[in-house]
């Protein structure tokens, strides 16, 4: 199990220096004891239609591991879009309120997933011919916030990240070829517990041997200067028009008119 320190949500400006630093954050109960139990019912529905569609070995993560997808259409995931807990360490992060909403989705591995390889959530954008500026170079452009829905455990398949690699430009290692200490880096934490991640940080899933599906909730941000082919209009006129002025400024891109 990898050693991080679970902070509050009131440690604003301890949380974006460890952001800055590992790469992420872990922030302790990130959610009200009702948008928890709100999330998890949400979670469970789309978990059962999903699989009820999709067998295990049709997938899209590999065997077992399930994408949400965009699911920012249903209230369970647009009421973390602007979740007071965790936008104030956005805030400190970027030194900034104006970044956006990308979207909203997650995942969830089920029992007999496998580990999952070390990946990065984004490629370089810059595609510099002289090898002189790559996506690493620059500050965080995008942020995913995963919510854990249940307790993580070394048993059910927790998310196992390498500190500090968000910036750094060495090769991620195959499956075959990472240290065993990578591969035992998870983090355990209850549910209701944040991760705040900068996406360019490798990270992946670990196997799950337990009786329990494991899911995760995200909400995704762009940086203020950051846009990408992300930004999908799924979020009905209807529901958005329902949300809080802030939670309306943050998700505009995303509203479907």
């Amino acid at each position: 199990m990898l050693q991080v320190e679970i902070l509050d949500p009131k440690e604003i400006g301890k949380a974006a220096k460890v952001f800055h630093r590992d790469g992420f954050v872990v922030i302790q109960n990130a959610l009200t004891a009702s948008q928890l139990v709100t999330a998890q019912s949400g979670a469970e529905r789309v978990i059962t239609q999903q699989m009820e569609q999709i067998p295990l070995d049709q997938a899209n993560r590999g065997y077992a591991r399930y994408s949400f997808g965009s699911q920012v259409h249903h209230l369970e995931w647009a009421q973390l879009i602007d979740n007071p807990s965790i936008l104030p360490i956005l805030e400190a992060i970027w030194n900034s309120s104006d970044f956006v909403c990308s979207g909203v989705g997650g995942d969830y591995s089920t029992p007999g997933a496998e580990i999952q390889s070390l990946h990065s959530d984004l490629g370089d954008f810059f595609n510099d011919s002289l090898g002189l500026v790559t996506v690493k170079d620059v500050p965080t452009p995008f942020i995913v916030v995963n919510y854990l829905m249940v307790e993580f455990t070394q048993m059910n398949g927790a998310t196992r990240f390498v500190p500090g690699t968000h910036r750094t430009r060495t090769p991620i290692p195959t499956l075959e070829e990472e240290p065993e200490r990578l591969k035992q880096s998870f983090i355990c934490a209850p549910a209701g517990t944040a991760i705040v991640r900068d996406v360019r940080c490798w990270h992946g899933g670990t196997s799950n041997n337990s009786d329990q599906i494991r899911p995760m909730l995200g909400v995704g941000y762009f940086a203020p200067w950051y846009r990408d082919s992300r930004l999908q209009p799924h979020l009905p006129l209807q529901l958005y028009q329902t949300l809080s002025d802030r939670t309306q400024n943050l998700a505009r891109f995303l509203v479907k008119r």
